[in-house]
């Protein structure tokens, strides 16, 4: 089977509704086609956090799979991680609050793991990228403060480093991207190996 690169003709398939995600394609000039993919983003026992980050993003690819063939496809997933707990979205204000606290002064990780699905239907690449974040410590009204601009909910962790929650981010060691939800650079450098970039820029 030959596989076309992407273009305005043939573009990416997106398995997912991540606006952050959305943004940084749209900033790259990828052309792409933003899809649903339904799937929950539930913990399983006995994976590390970069497997279950892997495996919630091969599940996101997959699940779109069957409705658009010959296309090439991308899952990813983000979580948070601070001493082997798992941090995802939110579910209520009581929930987020206690995320931000758990982290407020301290060291967690942030890990984004990608699958990259070619035309003919199979998993070409996945990757975890794992970048350090250090929160600075965090009063008690500036938590309430922040969970009341709404900004929170839907985020790994309970905030956004790319808006107003960047005034709680003191210092990130790896990738900026990948704590907004894409690792940019390893993204590019697989689309490019596996064929579904002849280069980049565009």
């Amino acid at each position: 089977m030959i596989l076309h690169p992407l273009d305005k003709s043939n573009p990416l398939v997106l398995a997912s509704s991540s606006p952050r995600r959305k943004e940084l394609l749209a900033q790259l000039g990828i052309p792409f086609e933003p899809v649903e993919s339904g799937i929950e983003e539930t913990a399983l026992g006995g994976l590390s956090p970069a497997e279950l980050a892997c495996q919630v993003a091969v599940r996101k690819a997959e699940s779109v799979r069957h409705r658009y063939p010959q296309r090439w496809i991308l899952g990813a997933d983000t979580i948070v991680v601070l001493k082997n707990r798992i941090f995802g979205k939110p579910s209520d204000t009581r929930d987020c609050r206690e995320m931000l606290l758990s982290l407020s002064g301290r060291n967690h990780s942030v890990i984004t793991a990608f699958c990259l699905i070619d035309p003919s239907g199979i998993s070409v690449h996945i990757e975890a990228v794992t970048t350090k974040v250090k929160v600075k410590r965090m009063s008690e009204d500036e938590i309430e403060a922040y969970i009341r601009t709404g900004e929170a909910f839907g985020k790994a962790g309970g905030y956004a480093i790319q808006a107003i929650g960047s005034f709680m981010i003191e210092r990130i060691m790896g990738s900026y991207t990948n704590v907004v939800g894409l690792p940019v650079c390893e993204v590019i450098n697989a689309m490019i190996t596996c064929g579904a970039l002849r280069g980049f820029p565009l």
